[in-house]
């Protein structure tokens, strides 16, 4: 609930919140652990992981899209946006711990399947590379297609010592973006007149409630598009849109995958909106505080 959120700032957010749903997944949710650490698990994950990406400027699909036209680079993220974040994932993370400490010690940690194999390190280091690969060439399109299928017969040729590719939940993720780039700029007619027509104060709150129902992704990109935008106005801009992130399964990109590993577990096989958004506004309060005090 802290490493991993943070983790995503080199890995990508989507990466981190597979990532993170899949340990929460096979460590607690299948162990039906009762239904208030549920919600509040998942609240505190979809907050961090939009939050935890700001620590570099190519995670983050909403600081991915006005990081290269405002000329944010790693060490304004670092040195801007990268303490606040960490900050804040670690108290949501300790506070979620310390609350519900009882129901997190009555989880049996037993191991349900036995490796009999150790995986060979060249397999875990052709993993580190091809990772390093598509985030290095993650604007050369012809490259990292190309990396991205030999990963694909890699994986396919070594079964034995790998997991099965999550191409639905990645996919979601995609979909979800290409619809931004798609329909996003559908939006400017009543966005960017809004945007505009505040100050730093009010888009830093209205962005953190307005992303819940426009995704983040997209108000930053529409936010990138005003000309003669102050330094002040686009942190506040930034840091709204990241704080909000974790309020519904729309309001950033990686939430439909985290929602799509996790949601079997929940009643009726789906998460509650409403419930969702009751859980995550402790832990983006807390995002609020860090980004507007500190």
């Amino acid at each position: 609930m802290s490493v991993v959120p943070l983790l995503g700032s080199f890995i990508t957010e989507p990466a981190a919140m597979t990532l993170a749903a899949l340990l929460l997944r096979d460590h607690f949710y299948s162990k039906k652990i009762p239904i208030k650490l549920m919600y509040a698990t998942i609240g505190v994950l979809f907050v961090n992981i939009s939050i935890g990406g700001a620590l570099t400027p190519y995670a983050a699909p909403p600081i991915l899209m006005v990081a290269e036209a405002w000329g944010w680079d790693i060490a304004f993220m670092m040195e801007v946006f990268g303490w606040r974040s960490a900050i804040a994932v670690f108290i949501n993370a300790t506070v979620l711990t310390l609350l519900f400490s009882v129901q997190i010690r009555a989880v049996k940690m037993t191991k349900d399947q036995k490796i009999n194999d150790a995986i060979p390190a060249s397999v875990t280091l052709v993993h580190i590379l091809f990772l390093v690969g598509v985030v290095y060439f993650a604007h050369h399109p012809v490259i990292f297609i190309g990396l991205f299928l030999f990963f694909i017969g890699f994986t396919a040729a070594y079964q034995k010592y790998q997991s099965s590719l999550l191409f639905r939940e990645s996919f979601l993720v995609g979909f979800f973006l290409g619809g931004l780039v798609v329909l996003g700029a559908q939006q400017k007619w009543w966005l960017q007149p809004l945007i505009t027509s505040l100050d730093s104060n009010a888009i830093f709150f209205g962005a953190t409630a307005l992303t819940a129902i426009t995704d983040n992704a997209a108000f930053t990109y529409l936010g990138s598009l005003v000309e003669g935008l102050s330094a002040e106005f686009k942190y506040a801009l930034v840091a709204g849109a990241i704080t909000g992130g974790g309020l519904t399964v729309i309001a950033n990109a990686p939430n439909p995958a985290g929602y799509s590993i996790l949601q079997r577990y929940f009643d009726e096989g789906a998460i509650s909106a409403a419930r969702l958004f009751l859980y995550a506004l402790p832990p983006t309060a807390v995002a609020v505080a860090c980004f507007k005090f500190l």
